[in-house]
């Protein structure tokens, strides 16, 4: 990273409001939506449809590559954030990996919570494959809490007797709201963006009083036998540091094919930073490899 990315990008990340009076939930969304949205990329055209029930906003690159389809859950601690928050980011993968994508606006607490969101993500998955898209055509993808929902919204496919996707990539996956992680505690005033309370917070408004530990709402503590080949990325300054690196033991331990990148230096879903920031568009770049060879890997049968 030179030092003229690094210096927007910590003028970036001064500009995000910490914790003092908590705002209300519209509040943080209005915020969030000025501090992160960015349109998609020029060659990617969107359209507003529904999937599973749910207003869901469809990216589709100008070059597409075979019949892949991505499923993508965008992140915001169940509580803020919409498929317009991430059109940039989400458009960014889908370019790269020539992707038609599709980006769920799934319910979101206080006023919906747990397990709403994992609900609206199983539907939209679910539809999928009922409206005949071939699992070895299908991959999954998340950020933050959307990270932790991609994981969820498999292991509630797996429940049900559904097949699982080719793979599924989580960019800094918040998977434990039980908060155990100990980079929560010992990244505390290294990370940019979250203090501990934060994370509480969204956890609270969330899952109230319910079990944070059952494995939906925490899916590190889950068992991942039968997932597909998981890419996890985060930033080494980040509160969800171990939440990551758990996530990739666990899922190596259960059997799943997984790699794990840490990122040093890096913020909690430096992915955003695109086209300003070179590590970002480099990680998202992996990430579309990943997934396409992925796709590939699916149908040996048509390998050349």
């Amino acid at each position: 990273m030179s030092r003229q990315q690094r210096d927007a990008l910590d003028a970036m990340l001064r500009s995000a409001p910490r914790s003092q009076t908590p705002p209300t939930p519209d509040e943080q969304r209005t915020g969030f939506a000025a501090a992160i949205t960015r349109p998609a990329p020029e060659g990617v055209a969107i359209r507003r449809t529904v999937l599973g029930g749910r207003p869901t906003l469809e990216l589709e690159p100008a070059e597409v590559s075979g019949q892949g389809r991505l499923l993508y859950l965008h992140g915001g601690g169940y509580v803020i954030g919409s498929p317009d928050t991430h059109a940039g980011m989400v458009g960014e993968l889908a370019r790269r990996a020539g992707l038609r994508t599709v980006s769920v606006d799934y319910r979101l607490a206080p006023e919906h919570p747990f397990p709403a969101a994992v609900d609206d993500g199983l539907a939209a998955y679910r539809e999928l494959l009922d409206t005949g898209t071939d699992p070895r055509d299908l991959v999954v993808a998340g950020d933050s809490a959307g990270g932790g929902l991609s994981i969820a919204t498999l292991l509630a496919a797996r429940e049900a007797g559904l097949p699982q996707p080719a793979a599924v990539v989580v960019f800094s996956p918040w998977v434990d709201l039980t908060l155990a992680g100990e980079s929560i505690r010992a990244k505390e005033g290294v990370d940019p963006i979250f203090i501990e309370s934060d994370l509480c917070a969204y956890a609270d408004l969330y899952v109230g009083e319910g079990d944070r530990a059952q494995p939906l709402a925490s899916p590190v503590l889950a068992d991942l036998t039968g997932l597909p080949p998981l890419l996890v990325q985060v930033g080494a300054n980040e509160l969800l540091l171990d939440d990551a690196v758990r996530l990739a033991g666990r899922a190596g331990a259960d059997d799943v094919e997984v790699t794990l990148e840490i990122g040093p230096g890096l913020p909690h879903v430096f992915q955003h930073h695109y086209g300003r920031l070179d590590e970002a568009d480099a990680a998202l770049e992996r990430a579309a490899r990943f997934l396409t060879a992925r796709l590939s890997a699916a149908h040996p049968e048509t390998a050349s």
